[in-house]
């Protein structure tokens, strides 16, 4: 009995109805794509939960006489230290800048001790909370304050800082979406070698971050999730990652098929049904661990889980529908020059991943006992990763802000230059000044302004920005002061990191149950789950180790971000999980046709390999990506992230996982029934096909991949 195949009238209408479909959703929300830039925001004070100290202090100064306030410092500096002419030229530029803008206090120089600088602390709250005022006014300053003929002049501060990352942020979303796509495309005409089919799933791919964009922007307005520009950015990664491999996946089976099927229409619909538990299981599970982010306090990470989890489920969708009806359309010679016709036989070739899974096969204790211990030294250079990044250090680049900074600590060594806000209540307001000015760590305090029940108090701690010193002094300042909030960049900071250390508590075990209830569910098994966990968890701590080693030595990056334990965690798991589904779902599927565990493994590997080892450098290379991008946060969350995949598509599915299971035998299913007798089918298992493959892997792709 042949094929069942549908009705002529179906197999030409329905793939013309999804493009018409795409066509008409596309033209709906393409217009809201552009304007997550609007709504995305970057700052420190963003980024924090409702509930921190220093959120607090900014919430409160909103409502002051003025609003927020921007502050500023500006920066004059000669190397051989400042001439009288110098000292003029500051002060009537300082008053210039006094006569355009509403300045609260009159700035006043403060004289580094070398004599080689003057610093004038600005501040105003003539733009308010309105970002394109604050961007005007910092950008007026910027052009009144010069400096000529080995005076330099800059501005820095909170504010200068805070302008000079949302213009960063600003800059990446062309670059990053230009340079994702570059690499993928050569990736792609890399693997097909044809001069036409890797345009589709690349063109296909840029609908879908589109459409996610405009999800995103639909979320924010429906439910205020945070949006920033790493979150965007790293969903437009995940986008074309997922989105290509899922594309690989599928074309690979579509190729298959399209040998024993002679309509296009019935190799797509036999393909969907091969590939498609796996892809769907796959998205699940990466959006979940994705979701998971949202029990984090950070808003960054809180509003990271459901923008990546969007990202995820729109290329899920547009590879399992615009891409099938693309493909069905335009036919078999959309793989010209390779066109695999219909009774045709793949071309023989040696399965390189038949021959690592054989060499993995012949001492598969000792295999996975020496994986064990090179994953665990590698992970030994967690203990060597740098210190929490500092602002001045969170840009790859120098922007005028960060260089302004490293003007000040050089010619304040003794001091901090970046001030301290304590809001005391009115009613409290002497002692808390008084009792500011005796703690321990201070230099100087002064009283600011005052309203709504509530009183400013400017703080200059002894230690440098961000030092040990200036932390403890915030913490002593926080601990003392009855009533007070303590804010400011710096205490924003260490907001940060105390909320990134309490999400990783909580999100690390809720990942973990999450993927494994997932995983138990799909595979009817723990014992198998729990080897693909720990597997993940394993290239995780290699791959952070590894950043550890090289992030000082070979990127020059002096901190780390506080949030990279976190984000990495959760995004290799839940991809490293992806890849081992592939491989597991196979491994069970020939189980279940009544194959040996060991034979099952083995054909896993030789089926699934080389079309997810071409998967595989697909993510890494779109998340590495990310190591072109300005700011630490992103390099680091990118090197580690495309290390880990690497390490987990060549290393770890391929040696250790299938080590495992021909150690374990039947038992890697238990306790479901495929763990205590071979499955009977009444099928007898496949034979494979000639040159060791069952089926064949895209041209041009590692041999192996067949059915998935």
């Amino acid at each position: 009995m042949g094929p069942v195949t549908e009705p002529r009238g179906r197999r030409r209408v329905l793939p013309w109805a999804l493009v018409g479909l795409w066509v008409a959703v596309l033209a709906l929300v393409l217009p809201f794509a552009g304007k997550l830039g609007d709504v995305q925001r970057d700052r420190a004070i963003d980024y924090l939960p409702a509930n921190a100290d220093s959120t607090q202090v900014a919430q409160i100064q909103d409502q002051l006489p003025g609003g927020e306030t921007t502050e500023l410092i500006l920066v004059y500096h000669r190397d051989g230290g400042l001439t009288d002419a110098d000292r003029d030229t500051a002060r009537e530029q300082v008053a210039e800048v006094a006569d355009a803008h509403e300045l609260t206090g009159t700035p006043r120089a403060v004289p580094s001790k070398d004599g080689t600088t003057l610093m004038y602390p600005v501040s105003s709250t003539e733009p308010g909370q309105d970002e394109e005022l604050r961007a005007e006014f910092v950008g007026d300053v910027r052009d009144t304050v010069t400096g000529d003929g080995g005076l330099s002049a800059e501005v820095g501060g909170p504010g200068g800082l805070a302008i000079d990352a949302d213009e960063v942020y600003e800059s990446l979303d062309g670059p990053l979406l230009y340079t994702t796509v570059a690499v993928v495309a050569i990736l792609l005409i890399l693997i097909y070698r044809s001069p036409f089919l890797w345009l589709v799933p690349l063109i296909v791919a840029g609908l879908a971050d589109a459409l996610s964009l405009s999800v995103t922007y639909g979320l924010h307005q429906a439910f205020d999730i945070s949006v920033s520009g790493q979150s965007t950015g790293v969903m437009t990664i995940l986008v074309f990652g997922v989105g290509t491999d899922y594309a690989l996946l599928l074309v690979s089976r579509y190729r298959e098929e399209l040998r024993r099927q002679e309509r296009p229409y019935d190799a797509m619909r036999s393909a969907l049904r091969g590939c498609g538990p796996a892809i769907l299981a796959s998205s699940g599970t990466v959006s979940a661990g994705m979701l998971c982010l949202l029990a984090a306090d950070l808003n960054s990470s809180s509003g990271m889980g459901p923008t990546a989890a969007v990202g995820v489920l729109c290329a899920l969708v547009a590879m399992t529908t615009l891409l099938p009806a693309l493909l069905v359309l335009l036919g078999r010679r959309v793989f010209w020059p390779y066109v695999p016709a219909f009774g045709s036989e793949p071309k023989a070739r040696r399965s390189l991943f038949a021959a690592m899974g054989n060499s993995a096969g012949r001492r598969p204790i000792t295999v996975l006992a020496t994986g064990a211990v090179l994953l665990g030294a590698l992970a030994l250079g967690t203990f060597s990763l740098p210190g929490n990044v500092k602002q001045e250090d969170s840009f790859t680049s120098t922007p005028e802000a960060i260089s302004a900074m490293g003007t000040l600590a050089r010619a304040f060594p003794e001091q901090s230059t970046q001030p301290i806000t304590v809001l005391a209540p009115t009613a409290r307001a002497d002692d808390t000044l008084a009792e500011t000015r005796d703690t321990e760590g201070v230099r100087s305090a002064e009283r600011g302004r005052s309203g709504e029940g509530w009183t400013e108090i400017s703080v200059i701690a002894a230690g440098e920005p961000q030092s040990a010193a200036e932390t403890a002094t915030i913490e002593r300042l926080r601990a003392d002061l009855d009533g007070a909030h303590v804010g400011g960049p710096s205490a924003q900071q260490l907001d940060l990191e105390n909320t990134n250390a309490r999400d990783t508590k909580v999100i690390v075990p809720l990942v973990l149950a999450a993927v494994l209830l997932i995983l138990v569910a799909l595979l009817r098994s723990l014992v198998a789950p729990l080897i693909l966990l720990a597997a993940v968890v394993a290239v995780w701590g290699a791959a952070l180790g590894v950043g550890g080693l090289v992030f000082d030595t070979l990127f020059g990056l002096e901190g780390t971000d506080p949030g990279l334990p976190l984000l990495s965690f959760v995004f290799l798991v839940a991809l490293g999980v992806d890849y081992g589904i592939f491989l597991m779902h196979r491994m069970r599927e020939e189980s279940l046709a009544g194959a040996e565990a060991g034979d099952a493994a083995l054909t896993a590997l030789r089926t699934t390999g080389g079309v997810i080892a071409s998967a595989g450098l697909v993510l890494a290379a779109t998340f590495g990506v990310l190591l072109s991008m300005p700011m630490v946060q992103m390099v680091e969350l990118g090197f580690v992230i495309a290390l880990g995949v690497l390490l987990d598509t060549f290393l770890v599915r391929t040696y250790l996982v299938t080590s495992a299971s021909l150690a374990l035998g039947r038992k890697v299913w238990w306790p479901g029934p495929l763990s205590r007798r071979p499955a009977s089918t009444g099928e007898p298992p496949r034979p494979p096909a000639p040159g060791g493959d069952q089926g064949t892997a895209p041209a041009g792709a590692p041999q192996g991949a067949g059915r998935t």
